[in-house]
């Protein structure tokens, strides 16, 4: 049964434009050889990080969002560990919120937005 997965990773901030779509582009094959499904990629560019990591001050952000097995995580994981250009990385299972649930979240963001409004 295939679960749905957030990769949030941050390269180093030295790396030039092609040199980051070179390691999104080997983390994105990387995912395909597993057979993963619904493959969403979305590069948030260069930020300031909230604490040094590595000594960076600034990091490269890159959010994947993608369906797969969980035996998938662990290589793809060992990879970016083994990486010099990625200095930090984070995998979560996401949830599934119930139609009911995301309903009444949206319900109670409108009338906040109201309130405010007002």
């Amino acid at each position: 049964m295939s679960e749905s997965y957030e990769m949030l990773y941050i390269l180093r901030p030295s790396l030039s434009e092609e040199q980051v779509q070179q390691e999104v582009s080997k983390y994105e094959d990387f995912l395909k050889e597993y057979n993963v499904i619904d493959l969403q990629t979305k590069i948030w560019g260069k930020r300031r990080l909230a604490y040094p990591i590595q000594r960076y001050f600034d990091g490269i952000y890159v959010q994947m969002n993608y369906q797969g097995e969980g035996p998938q995580i662990a290589p793809l994981e060992r990879a970016m560990r083994l990486s010099e250009e990625v200095i930090r990385y984070l995998t979560i299972k996401v949830k599934k919120v119930a139609s009911k649930e995301l309903d009444a979240d949206v319900g109670a963001q409108e009338e906040l937005e109201q309130a405010v409004d007002s």
